[in-house]
């Protein structure tokens, strides 16, 4: 195959020698011939607008841009505190609609969790939910639940995502609360 650099030399050198064969440049020709042919023209107007407008425009950008910097920047995701069921699992809901709702979802550290993914949104991006720290790839059907079960085993922040990488959600994964502990474990030795 041929590198993409010799390629484009080859190019530029095959236009070279038609160059100098022809006898002239081929851009001194198209410059002489539109150069002839060019009137100059004043075609743009200033046109002054009220000073009223120049404000509203300079506000409604700035306004605009504010909101981008929220969104992106400042803007906490929605958190959600897994549930435990009779099994001592860690349950957790998350509806898939132009993106992940709740986005960030809290769970303790050293017991299985079972998230429900209920996908709603058609579209192709969200079709796949990702969590590579856990080695998870689960497909997700349109209206229908989709059970995905893991262990973490330390605390963290854990990033899933869909199959493009556009939508993402975490995994806030939290050291057991040292009081519920105490308490367990004085209920199971009384």
């Amino acid at each position: 195959m041929l590198n993409k650099t010799a390629l484009i030399g080859s190019i530029a050198s095959l236009g070279v020698v038609f160059s100098i064969a022809s006898g002239e440049a081929v851009a001194q020709n198209s410059h002489q011939a539109h150069s002839s042919a060019t009137v100059q023209t004043n075609q743009f107007q200033r046109i002054e607008q009220p000073l009223g407008n120049k404000v509203a425009v300079t506000l409604g950008g700035l306004g605009l841009i504010s909101l981008e910097v929220w969104w992106f920047l400042l803007s906490k995701p929605k958190s959600q505190k897994a549930v435990a069921t009779s099994g001592n699992i860690q349950e957790a809901t998350v509806t898939v609609d132009g993106g992940y709702e709740p986005s960030r979802i809290v769970v303790q550290v050293g017991k299985p969790v079972r998230l429900k993914f209920e996908r709603k949104d058609p579209s192709s991006c969200l079709e796949q939910v990702l969590i590579p720290d856990f080695h998870i790839a689960a497909d997700l059907p349109l209206n229908q639940a989709t059970t995905v079960e893991f262990t973490p085993e330390t605390t963290g922040e854990y990033t899933f995502t869909c199959g493009m990488n556009m939508f993402r959600g975490a995994i806030a994964v939290q050291a057991a609360n040292t009081t519920e502990e105490k308490l367990s474990t004085q209920i199971s030795v009384s």
